[in-house]
């Protein structure tokens, strides 16, 4: 299971406020197809909402974990029913790219401009 630290939990957290749960664990919890069914979502998003049908909240608890240890993924989240994992994908670990802040470009300067008027 992976593990992350509180500032790229925070991250995360932000990036999947906007998302939708793309897989439902209902009344017989996790089979094999729904183990499927995740697989190929970490595969192809990296960061996934699931919804448990669950009512226990140790119970979702412990689901969230298992899909976690099963899966190699990461837990994000827990809000009631959501459970927010990530997994980073193969790509994405072996050729990251390093990021730079966004707006800032490497060399660009800003110039102070007069807003005379030629009168």
């Amino acid at each position: 299971m992976l593990s992350l630290t509180s500032v790229q939990q925070r991250a995360l957290r932000a990036r999947a406020h906007a998302l939708n749960p793309v897989v439902v664990i209902g009344n017989k919890g996790l089979t094999a197809s729904i183990f499927r069914e995740l697989e190929a979502s970490l595969e192809a998003h990296e960061l996934i909402k699931v919804r448990a049908s669950d009512a226990d909240r140790t119970a979702r608890n412990a689901l969230l974990m298992q899909i976690c240890a099963e899966l190699n993924a990461a837990p994000v989240q827990h809000i009631g029913k959501i459970l927010v994992i990530y997994r980073p994908s193969d790509e994405q670990t072996s050729q990251a790219p390093k990021r730079r802040a966004p707006g800032k470009s490497k060399g660009a300067r800003r110039t102070k401009r007069s807003h005379q008027s030629d009168s």
